[in-house]
């Protein structure tokens, strides 16, 4: 019985060495590119010579392009909601959209992130361009061929790899080289699902490349200080018009209101004088009828007194 265990035990034993032998392999794979030791290597997979001493294309390239513009329009709102449709019309998408407020005069402006198919770029481009004012254009292109090849062939081992296990865990009865085998087929399956997403992400920055679509407005112009007489009389005039003019909206707000408030101090008024007279008529009703006053009596006025008379003067005596 036990050497009847020890073949398949063997065999599950040479499969695990065989798959770690290729992951390990595709490991090596990936820091040669992403050191840039094996330039030859890089050079092969990119062309090949024929014989006439030429070298064409062995692979296509895989190239990721970002970049930003930045256009000047009247209304930086409604180029936005232009680019977008231009986007969504070539098989592209919106990843990010910000509006900004008017500030010092302008009329605002507006930040989008746009994912635009990498065929056609440059017509794309050209249509958002029409928008506007062309301020800056801005591109750059990141090649990243050796990275996805790396990933397809390490993705191949490792399907390959879990597909030699699968194989003997269908054929295996002992209960420890199914555990053994299930772990190894657990683990691989994992890396394989994280390598495909990594490739998924490639694929998409290659595919769509993202464009970052600033618009501006031109803030409008200071207005010019007055530099002579005639210039300082028309401001004066335009200020003493605008100052009335003001004064008269003013008004026009304050009417209303008012009007109102003279309405409410009329009423409150009669409410109190209402008041006030419902009071003096209680305290003359608790006061009962009122005495009329006697007449005084008229005394008869003196009789004026009589001249005393006058004293008469005695004649001078002669002298002798």
């Amino acid at each position: 019985m036990r050497r009847i265990l020890i073949l398949p035990t063997a065999l599950v034993l040479s499969a695990l060495a065989l798959t770690g032998c290729a992951a390990a392999g595709g490991d090596y794979s990936s820091s040669d590119s992403a050191g840039g030791v094996s330039a030859p290597q890089a050079m092969d997979n990119e062309s090949i010579a024929t014989e006439d001493g030429t070298r064409t294309d062995a692979v296509d390239r895989q190239v990721i392009v970002t970049g930003w513009m930045t256009v000047t329009v009247d209304e930086p709102l409604e180029a936005a909601g232009e680019a977008v449709r231009i986007a969504e019309s070539v098989g592209g998408r919106v990843d990010g959209r910000q509006e900004y407020a008017p500030v010092d005069g302008d009329k605002g402006s507006a930040t989008l992130t746009l994912r635009l198919p990498a065929e056609g770029l440059s017509a794309t481009l050209d249509k958002l361009k029409e928008l506007g004012d062309v301020q800056e254009v801005s591109l750059n292109s990141t090649d990243v061929t050796m990275a996805t090849q790396d990933l397809d062939a390490r993705i191949t081992a490792l399907s390959a790899s879990i597909d030699r296990l699968l194989a003997l865990l269908e054929k295996s009865t002992d209960i420890d080289t199914l555990i053994s085998l299930e772990t190894a087929i657990s683990d691989r399956q994992a890396q394989l699902e994280s390598l495909e997403a990594e490739r998924r992400y490639y694929a998409d920055q290659v595919a769509l490349s993202t464009v970052t679509l600033n618009l501006v407005s031109v803030a409008d112009a200071p207005v010019e200080e007055p530099v002579t007489f005639i210039d300082g009389l028309v401001a004066g005039w335009n200020a003493f018009v605008a100052f009335f003019a003001g004064l008269l909206v003013v008004l026009g707000v304050l009417i209303p209101w008012l009007i109102l408030a003279g309405v409410i101090t009329a009423i409150v008024l009669l409410l109190v004088r209402a008041s006030a007279k419902r009071k003096e008529r209680a305290a003359a009703a608790e006061a009962g009828p009122v005495a009329a006053p006697e007449p005084e009596p008229v005394l008869p006025e003196p009789a004026a007194a009589a001249p005393a008379p006058r004293a008469r003067k005695a004649p001078a005596k002669k002298s002798e």
